[in-house]
């Protein structure tokens, strides 16, 4: 058993071994690397390996015109894949798979618009140093920075911030190549078409480019630290509209949670802050680790021992290296948005249902705020700012005991689903949830009438038969 002080084990065990992590597992990742050119018989799994499938082939195509012959040359259902990020199963197919991680990388820019064209198979970790070698930084990133353009744009993912939207609503412009490989560029003038495409959950077509409003390269500062759950919940109105970025992640039975702030700062070089306790160590896994069929109050009264006193630290860096983050140990997760006036009511019933019901999880939850925004089917669409809340669990273990207790908590708060995360929602619930979804559902049905896009999930996502 590790031991470490209290400024590693904040650093370590709070936002990497509890929090997840992301680790470079080959064939779970996408299969693509071990994917030659052409279509291959090959089993593929997601990156958590929760998801699985044995697809009749692969096409692992080099540029946008392979892309269109495959397409017009080829019949029966395709999926597109990026880096097989997703917990869901919007990749499971029995048809072809079509991986366009080679369709990446800086295609054209515009200094003065600080507008930028990226092939959609980029991974978000690899276009921070590109972007910032022409003066540019995306205006907001997720957590984890292995996936791709395409793939969490299609899935509506989002960052953090008050004042910032999902990473599709910085969209300005994409190529859509349809099921039968006709080219699209859709952009603000096609209306209704351009803010069903920037949410597509890869039923529309193969994306295959991206255009993204950027912003001028900047730095960020980052602090975390412990506070009491219930004063961060109480005051988090004010503290998330006090900082560029601002979420918690309520440590399951404790009082406490881990703090992020991050705000953009004039700093010419990283800084970092050592904040080191004097005398005190203690075991990675004593959040765990308790003995034998812990009660709730044992755990609740050793993590607060544990925990309460940790020490803040602080870095400085370009933009994304302080937004994202290499996860190394594999999970699955959920996350919901619901209103943002009930967001800390719902985090409140989840730890107590956690703690009433003694579900065994070390995991952390996870809360922030996001923009309303335009796209139809992004999590947060409509003109007011909602709540998300993630909830996870290490890879190794079954997820459903534990999701399937939680999952109806965010439902009777009015809560959407993350496209890219585990649901158990149907076409029956989403039309509810959506105001845009039957809409939606037409221009899928226009761009696909025989449904070569979909697979058995998004068949139950669109009543399609």
């Amino acid at each position: 058993m590790k031991n470490l002080s209290r400024r590693s084990f904040l650093a370590s065990s709070l936002r990497a071994s509890l929090f997840g992590a992301y680790a470079l597992n080959g064939a779970a990742l996408n299969g693509a690397a071990a994917s030659q050119s052409g279509a291959r018989s090959i089993p593929w799994s997601n990156w958590s390996g929760g998801q699985l499938c044995q697809p009749a082939g692969r096409i692992d195509v080099s540029d946008e015109e392979e892309l269109v012959r495959f397409l017009k040359t080829s019949s029966g259902p395709i999926r597109p894949i990026g880096s097989g990020h997703s917990f869901s199963a919007l990749v499971p197919t029995d048809g072809h798979l079509v991986v366009i991680d080679q369709l990446g990388g800086i295609l054209d820019y515009d200094s003065d618009t600080l507008q930028t064209t990226i092939g959609a198979g980029s991974r978000l970790g690899d276009l921070g140093a590109q972007l910032d070698a022409i003066g540019q930084g995306m205006l907001n990133l997720p957590d984890i920075d292995r996936q791709t353009l395409a793939g969490a744009t299609a899935t509506g993912t989002h960052g953090t911030g008050l004042s910032l939207q999902c990473l599709s609503a910085y969209i300005t412009e994409l190529r859509l190549i349809t099921a039968n490989g006709d080219v699209m560029d859709i952009d603000a003038s096609d209306g209704d078409l351009f803010d069903a495409v920037r949410v597509n959950v890869g039923a529309l077509g193969v994306v295959s480019r991206i255009r993204m409003q950027n912003r001028a390269a900047y730095r960020l500062k980052k602090r975390e630290w412990v506070a009491p759950t219930e004063d961060m919940l109480t005051n988090f109105d004010e503290l998330a509209a006090s900082h560029r970025h601002f979420e918690i992640f309520p440590l399951v039975y404790s009082d406490y949670s881990l703090v992020l702030a991050i705000d953009e700062v004039d700093e010419s070089k990283a800084e970092a802050e050592e904040a080191v306790a004097e005398g005190e160590e203690i075991a990675l896994s004593d959040l765990r680790e308790l003995g034998d069929n812990p009660t709730p109050l044992e755990r609740l009264t050793r993590n607060n021992a544990l925990v309460a006193n940790t020490q803040a630290t602080e870095s400085v860096d370009v933009s994304h290296k302080i937004l994202t983050n290499v996860r190394n140990n594999r999970f699955n997760e959920m996350e919901y948005s619901v209103p943002i006036e009930a967001g800390a009511e719902c985090v409140r019933e989840i730890l107590k249902t956690i703690y009433d019901r003694a579900i065994d999880v070390a995991f952390p939850l996870e809360y922030r705020y996001v923009s309303g925004d335009d796209p139809w089917l992004s999590m947060a669409y409509g003109a007011e700012p909602h709540a998300t809340i993630s909830i996870h669990r290490t890879a190794s273990e079954d997820y459903s005991p534990y999701f399937d207790i939680i999952e109806p908590i965010f439902w009777k708060y009015g809560g959407r689903p993350h496209w890219g995360k585990l649901h158990n929602l149907t076409h029956r619930e989403l039309i509810q949830l959506y105001p845009r979804f039957k809409d939606f559902m037409e221009i899928r049905e226009s761009l696909d009438p025989t449904g070569r896009m979909l697979n058995k999930h998004l068949r139950t996502l669109f009543d399609v038969r």
